[in-house]
């Protein structure tokens, strides 16, 4: 019996303790956003899902304005980027100069993440501020063949131009990439045989 007596005050103790330190379901604090940027940029799906359980802001920004969800999409992150747009990131936020995650995607090949993206209503021809470049013209530019197929078969305008005028197919031939050139040629894009200029 002395026993049981002894253990009474640790068994109410003890549920106490566990709700002090378990998920009271409250918000990160602002201070732990950090965490979630950088889970995201390294595609850590099992630290994210841990952070977004304890409901951390999925449309968290860096100086740069940079949100989780243009860290996974620069990165190719696939499956951290579907978290993220499940637990609600913004899917066209834009860092200062005008980048979102689908130019982000699209002006690093990753074909998969554009997908992922315009199934989730990106915009499609946005235009980031300091070139107006737009997704396609990012693709054509650095020779994205993959990334270009996607964004094409979606619908994105070849024939809009960036501020100098010039639009994606311009860009495939300035810059040499003949196969991207011909996907461009096909849709009816304009003719480069200005490129040089």
């Amino acid at each position: 019996m002395p026993k049981i007596l002894w253990l009474l005050p640790v068994l109410l103790i003890l549920p106490a303790l566990l709700l002090v330190g378990g998920d009271d379901g409250e918000s990160l604090p602002q201070s732990r956003a950090p965490d979630l940027l950088q889970v995201a940029e390294r595609g850590d799906v099992s630290a994210l899902d841990a952070l977004l359980k304890r409901r951390a802001d999925a449309n968290v920004r860096d100086s740069c304005d940079w949100t989780p969800l243009m860290k996974a999409a620069v990165n190719g992150h696939v499956e951290a980027a579907e978290r993220l747009l499940a637990a609600g990131a913004d899917v066209d936020a834009a860092d200062k100069g005008g980048y979102t995650a689908l130019l982000l995607a699209a002006s690093n090949n990753h074909a998969a993440l554009v997908d992922l993206l315009l199934a989730h209503g990106a915009m499609i021809d946005a235009q980031e501020r300091t070139q107006g470049y737009t997704p396609l013209i990012w693709a054509a530019h650095r020779g994205h063949a993959e990334a270009l197929k996607v964004l094409l078969a979606h619908g994105a305008d070849a024939t809009l131009p960036d501020f100098d005028g010039h639009a994606a197919a311009w860009h495939a031939a300035a810059e040499a990439h003949p196969e991207v050139e011909a996907l461009l040629q096909d849709t009816g894009a304009p003719a480069t045989a200005q490129a040089g200029g």
